[in-house]
């Protein structure tokens, strides 16, 4: 009597479907969708969106959290005007709750896509890798949370990226969702209460100052934050110069 055998595993083309599923749509999102989701768009559909929040408040909050999962894991235009629109809906809290919770969830579902998909053979290699791709590997395994928390709180740092290179590293599924949770907050706040104001700003015919999380006064506790996260790698990399 001979063994049944094992079912096959599952090939690498079926691991990346959900990869190739977020590539694609996003790809279709920035042709098709970037003329809907602008500025222009919530201005006009102002008064319609704040009368049904006032009719459907819960079902107003959990559409928006559910758009803004969509946005953000599909890589789809109009991250920020989402953002705009929690503050000008909900006010910056709970508005920057909201927005914070799809973010994160968003970013969850990218992250977990790109680690099913490439991250875990990627990981495997460097792992067995010697020279210094396994040198970079134990660099990032050491500082993990630092690094998590820097690629999150530094603004030059792609939010699309910030997703795909944990999973490509190999960092705890655990790890990657507090970090991104509390890593946008103070960016997610600054935006949310931009947001807030929109109504002035709807009033007086003009458009939000985006730029403002790059003024000194907002940008330099972030800049701080950032230090802090980065001091414990410095800390770290001095201690093994003195060790050499």
């Amino acid at each position: 009597m001979t063994d049944v055998p094992n079912s096959p595993p599952q090939s690498g083309l079926i691991k990346r479907l959900p990869l190739i599923a977020i590539l694609s749509v996003a790809a279709l999102g920035a042709f098709t969708l970037r003329d809907f989701l602008t500025f222009e768009a919530l201005a006009a559909n102002r008064e319609a969106l704040l009368a049904f929040r006032d009719a459907n408040y819960l079902l107003t909050v959990m559409a928006f959290i559910a758009i803004y999962v969509v946005v953000v894991a599909f890589s789809l235009p109009g991250a920020t005007i989402a953002t705009l629109t929690g503050g000008f809906l909900f006010a910056t809290f709970p508005g920057a709750l909201f927005n914070i919770i799809g973010a994160t969830i968003g970013a969850t579902l990218i992250f977990l896509a790109a680690k099913w998909g490439l991250g875990e053979k990627l990981s495997e290699k460097m792992n067995t890798s010697d020279g210094r791709i396994g040198k970079i590997k134990d660099g990032i395994d050491n500082n993990q949370w630092e690094m998590l928390f820097l690629i999150r709180l530094v603004p030059v740092v792609p939010f699309f990226v910030a997703n795909l290179l944990p999973a490509l590293v190999g960092v705890p599924t655990y790890r990657f969702v507090v970090s991104t949770f509390l890593g946008i907050i103070p960016g997610a706040v600054v935006y949310t209460s931009v947001g807030a104001g929109l109504g002035e700003v709807f009033a007086a015919g003009e458009t939000p100052n985006l730029g403002i999380i790059f003024e000194p006064h907002i940008l330099l506790p972030i800049l701080g934050l950032a230090a802090l996260a980065a001091l414990p790698i410095v800390i770290k990399a001095l201690r093994g110069q003195k060790d050499i």
